[in-house]
């Protein structure tokens, strides 16, 4: 179980097209900065989505690493201005190395490790977190595409 956990968080971050045809990868890299930062009324930019679902990973990566649990959601889209390709650039590498970090951390867990509960019992089990993880990735990579079509749109 561990295993296919692992394998289903690096479909929809790293490598994946089966449930989606797309992946956060494919969506984010070689992406005009211009369109990274660009607002659409009133959604998130594709950098703060990209990185609120970072704040996630690098979240519960902290714990699977034997740290505590430091996120809160109402911090969850605080993030200074993303203001050069460069830092666009470096941060897609922290995302993408955290993101196989991640999965590494949760195949290497006993399966009976899925089943206890996660920092707090009110948290629910760490299955239930990794797998709250993958559909949260799934749902924000379904705005940043849906972005993405909107920013073209204008362009034509």
């Amino acid at each position: 179980m561990s295993q296919q956990l692992a394998n289903r968080f690096r479909e929809v971050v790293l490598d994946g097209k089966w449930v989606s045809n797309t992946n956060f990868k494919d969506q984010l890299e070689n992406l005009p900065f211009e369109k990274v930062i660009k607002r659409k009324g009133s959604l998130n930019s594709i950098a703060v989505l990209s990185q609120h679902i970072h704040y996630y990973i690098a979240g519960v990566k902290n714990v699977l690493e034997g740290g505590t649990l430091d996120i809160k959601d109402a911090y969850s889209f605080d993030f200074p201005p993303m203001e050069t390709q460069v830092q666009w650039e470096t941060f897609l590498n922290k995302l993408w190395a955290d993101a196989e970090a991640f999965a590494l951390l949760v195949e290497q867990l006993p399966n009976s490790k899925l089943a206890e509960s996660f920092v707090d019992k009110r948290y629910g089990t760490y299955q239930r977190n990794i797998d709250g993880i993958i559909e949260h990735c799934y749902y924000h990579l379904g705005q940043i595409v849906l972005i993405k079509k909107m920013l073209s749109e204008k362009e034509r």
